[in-house]
């Protein structure tokens, strides 16, 4: 029942939950409430299939000062199709879809449906342990995907339900933690990746319905996989259809252009301002985790939506009160949009795509950050690419780009994202970035995936990275699937699934990946041959820390010195060029015996072999009292070049 309370609280910008009170809600008798905001409307009637779509039919009314439209109609039906007319001051008419639709018609009809959102859930185990899975100390690695995509077995896009029972084998196989959906929320244009939403509470009706995308969500739970949705409140298309002056007057929206549009993405900017619209959003973003049981929020956009001049030059842009351009609206919409979310879902997370350096932004708001639970690293992903990108001869110039992530790595909880964002517009795929032939490409791929594994955060990796697709990805088609069956390729995806089952069976890979007290510099400065190697430590002091050592060229390095914190055996549990990845097998025949010879700070050492392009893992087995010498020998071939 919509009451004074909540008047006030979607004036003040913190209703959470103003999806229960409007849209189109059946109640138990099968009549249809329609409840609308639109305050400056000169009048505004519901249209649709029962009604003929005679505006005269159903006018709606406001019963309070909230600016909101009702109306119940008993005759209406789940299925049927429906609009706003909405009629302006200046008295010109125009058909709106519901801003709270809890489906929409399939594009490019853009007409709402009425529906019930009844399904009956099986992921009780999933929910009851979900925050342990989204905890900061959790191993977490994401598949990012776009739905349309990913397989098309028939030519089209899969539905909801089919795709559910593929991806989910599929990423158990490989041991993905989390998937993250590109936005899913209804969009007219399909080509926006849906990135240009007009449905904040409507799941896209390109796949199926909203129970099917329960089902979906429910689906890769009980196979034990997270859900994570990219959710989109930094912009939205001015189709006529939508929020764009949705009233007659710019509503949802500034109405001063230097305000109020993008012009990078052609699109509207929310008045984060305006207590109603920030109630708008903070509900769409609580009823994906309520209605749909998500388990995070990747917010996109963040930088776009903390200055006011993002994309624009001087005289294109207004000062804040204070003349500088930081946006002090949506700062505070920020905060209590990831207040509310951690007050009413905590076992859940919010996740920043902010690519500034902005300060605090995986901080609490009581310590005057924004309040996110995590923030894609973007300086990492720059700076990688960058470096990988390079030819081997020259990577020791620029070694920097790769250590100068640990100066900021735990400034922020960060995850490391590969992304959709690197692979198109001209980027080229992750292979086609790797510089040399193709065994080094795919060596240098490996090596990038084995750095990243191993480097503090969270991970995620686009769809088709995971085993090398050579084209970029077009949401037109699939992911080319055939090449899995060619044996570099197939390394690749064996390498990733085998890095996942180190992720999550090693806690020094993933409980202490945001303090400096889970990392350890051994060699951050060996230019000349473009050498890292660090420690990685668990929390419990008592537990096993791990080495990891990177060569960055294509020359195999024997008998490498590395200081070590414990004596006794060091097990290789990794090596990005073993056979089976399509690698050519140099190592150290699985371990090798530490000496009493200080090295890097450490009381012992050992001497490694370090394979061509290459990425190992070492773990502290014993202390090798009764274990025999193992002699560090090559059995590797020549380096391959």
């Amino acid at each position: 029942m919509w009451g004074e309370q909540d008047r006030y609280l979607f004036r003040e910008g913190t209703h959470a939950r103003l999806y229960e009170h409007l849209g189109a809600r059946l109640d138990e008798q099968g009549t249809v409430h329609f409840a609308v905001w639109a305050p400056n409307a000169r009048h505004v009637s519901v249209i649709g299939d029962w009604n003929g779509w005679n505006p005269d039919a159903d006018p709606m009314a406001q019963q309070d000062d909230s600016g909101v439209w009702r109306v119940s109609v008993g005759i209406a039906q789940p299925g049927q199709r429906y609009k706003y007319r909405v009629v302006g001051q200046n008295g010109d008419a125009v058909d709106k879809a519901d801003p709270l639709a809890l489906t929409s018609e399939l594009p490019p009809d853009t007409s709402s449906r009425i529906t019930r959102l009844d399904y009956e859930w099986r992921d009780q185990a999933w929910m009851q342990e979900r925050g342990r899975r989204n905890a900061l100390d959790a191993p977490m690695s994401i598949y990012e995907v776009h739905a349309g995509s990913w397989r098309r077995p028939s030519g089209a896009p899969m539905g909801w339900r089919e795709l559910a029972r593929d991806l989910a084998d599929y990423v158990r196989q490989l041991g993905f933690t989390h998937v993250e959906l590109m936005p899913v929320t209804e969009h007219p244009f399909y080509g926006s990746w849906g990135y240009q939403t007009t449905g904040y509470f409507a799941p896209t009706s390109r796949y199926g319905s909203p129970q099917d995308f329960m089902y979906f969500v429910d689906h890769l739970h009980e196979a034990g996989i997270g859900v994570i949705l990219d959710w989109v409140p930094s912009h939205f298309p001015t189709d006529a259809h939508g929020l764009q002056f949705f009233d007659g007057t710019h509503l949802y929206e500034h109405a001063d252009p230097r305000q109020g549009f993008h012009p990078e993405w052609n699109s509207s900017i929310f008045n984060y301002g305006r207590g109603e619209v920030a109630s708008f959003l903070i509900s769409s973003a609580l009823f994906w985790l309520d209605r749909y049981h998500i388990d995070a929020l990747r917010v996109d956009a963040v930088a776009s939506m903390l200055y006011l001049d993002y994309a624009r030059r001087d005289g294109e842009w207004i000062p804040n009160i204070h003349g500088g351009h930081e946006n002090l609206e949506a700062i505070a919409f920020l905060r209590r949009l990831n207040e509310a979310v951690y007050r009413e879902f905590p076992d859940t997370q919010t996740i920043a795509e902010e690519s500034t350096a902005w300060p605090m932004v995986s901080r609490p708001t009581s310590m005057g950050g924004l309040g996110f639970g995590m923030k894609w690293n973007m300086g990492w992903m720059h700076d990688t690419l960058a470096f990988m990108q390079e030819d081997p001869v020259h990577r020791g110039h620029h070694l920097g780009k790769l250590s100068f992530s640990l100066v900021y790595a735990f400034s922020e909880n960060f995850v490391l994202p590969l992304s959709h964002d690197e692979v198109v517009y001209g980027k080229g795929s992750l292979i086609q970035k790797m510089p040399g032939d193709d065994w080094q490409r795919f060596a240098n791929l490996r090596a990038l995936l084995g750095w990243m594994w191993t480097h503090p955060g969270k991970k995620l990796l686009f769809m088709g990275g995971e085993f090398g697709q050579w084209r970029e990805w077009t949401h037109e088609g699939e992911l080319s699937w055939g090449l899995t069956q060619q044996p570099l390729h197939a390394g690749v995806q064996r390498l990733v699934a085998d890095l996942n089952a180190l992720l999550k069976s090693q806690p020094a890979l993933h409980e202490l990946d945001f303090g400096w007290e889970g990392f350890q510099w051994l060699e951050a400065q060996d230019s000349e041959r473009s050498l890292l190697a660090f420690l990685r430590r668990p929390a419990r002091r008592d537990a096993k820390p791990l080495l990891v050592a990177c060569n960055f060229t294509p020359v195999p390095r024997e008998n490498v010195l590395l200081g070590v914190p414990a004596r006794g055996v060091w097990r290789e549990l990794l090596n990005t060029d073993a056979e089976p990845y399509g690698g050519s097998g140099w190592g150290n025949l699985g371990r090798i015996e530490s000496s009493p010879l200080p090295a890097h700070g450490q009381l012992h050492s050992i001497r490694v072999v370090l394979p061509p392009l290459a990425v190992i893992v070492l773990q502290h087995e014993s202390y090798g009292d009764n274990n025999p010498q193992v002699r560090n020998v090559n059995p590797g071939p020549d380096a391959h070049g």
